[in-house]
């Protein structure tokens, strides 16, 4: 009788804990991006263009954004501006890299887990196709891995990324300076001023990976984000606009807005002039410059 009666016992337990471990490793809904996007040129006025996915340069400013069956890629550029004392226009070289970035992801030539491959790729291309194409940009580009839950980044520069996991950042990008206001840079350069302009590897780039959860933000900009607004600002706007329907669309919006309007502000403590004062250079105020923001909500895939 102890015998069957211990067989019972067993084959309930095992039948439970088989249960258990069954719904313990269920695998979960792939994630994706909901994106926003919105930004300002210096230059021009009056206005920001809001989560357009036609307009995609503001001033020197350039993005994309890009999916394919694995992944969602997200890719911001900044064109360098002193090439415009040779004559040459900065928001050529920044809006081709970030173009070929986004062909390469939409027929599949990359890989989500390396970003920097990408960038470097996109870059060989304007290496090969030299002329009339000269220039240099930072770049930051950022994959979410759909099955895996996990984002992939690279940056080269002063561009960057925060990732927001209930109202704080959790993870967030560092610029890359050579010295005060002037970041890594990949650049094309004429053949007699090679070996004369700062000309950064990709292989430099900080390369980072992370888990991600639905409802996680990612928040991707220029400088002209990240010189003109704390990061306890970028968060209050993420937090007041996160149950709106197209959260990611006002949250992108206002924080451009704001940024740009504290770029104009010549009594305004920015985040560039605590960093000027660091360096000894006594500026203050806002930093007038292009503004890109993109605002990505993490949410399920539900295969749509």
């Amino acid at each position: 009788m102890q015998g069957i009666l211990g067989r019972m016992l067993y084959r309930a337990f095992a039948s439970n804990v088989q249960t258990e471990i069954k719904t313990t490793h269920q695998p979960r809904d792939p994630l994706r991006f909901v994106t926003g996007c919105s930004g300002f040129s210096k230059t021009l006025s009056p206005g920001p263009q809001c989560s357009g996915l036609k307009k995609l340069t503001f001033g020197d400013d350039s993005y994309f954004i890009a999916r394919d069956k694995t992944a969602d890629v997200l890719g911001v550029a900044d064109g360098v501006g002193g090439w415009r004392n040779y004559g040459i226009d900065p928001s050529a070289f920044s809006s081709s890299l970030m173009r070929v970035c986004e062909h390469l992801v939409n027929h599949g030539r990359f890989k989500p887990q390396s970003p920097a491959n990408l960038i470097q790729d996109s870059y060989e291309e304007l290496l090969a196709h030299k002329y009339p194409l000269i220039g240099g940009s930072t770049a930051c580009v950022v994959a979410l891995h759909k099955a895996e839950r996990t984002i992939y980044t690279a940056n080269l520069g002063d561009s960057g990324f925060m990732l927001i996991r209930n109202g704080e950042v959790v993870h967030r990008s560092e610029e890359q300076q050579h010295y005060f206001n002037t970041p890594f840079q990949l650049t094309v350069a004429p053949p007699e001023q090679e070996g004369h302009v700062l000309s950064d590897r990709i292989e430099q780039a900080a390369k980072t990976s992370y888990k991600v959860e639905e409802g996680d933000v990612l928040l991707m900009g220029t400088d002209g984000l990240f010189d003109n607004m704390h990061e306890d600002m970028i968060l209050d706007y993420i937090t007041k606009y996160k149950d709106r329907k197209d959260a990611a669309k006002e949250s992108a919006c206002h924080i451009a807005q704001k940024a740009h309007d504290l770029s104009l502000d010549p009594d305004y403590l920015s985040p560039f002039s605590m960093s000027a004062l660091n360096f000894g250079i006594p500026i203050t105020g806002g930093k007038p410059d292009d503004i890109t923001v993109l605002v990505a909500t993490v949410s399920c895939d539900h295969g749509l």
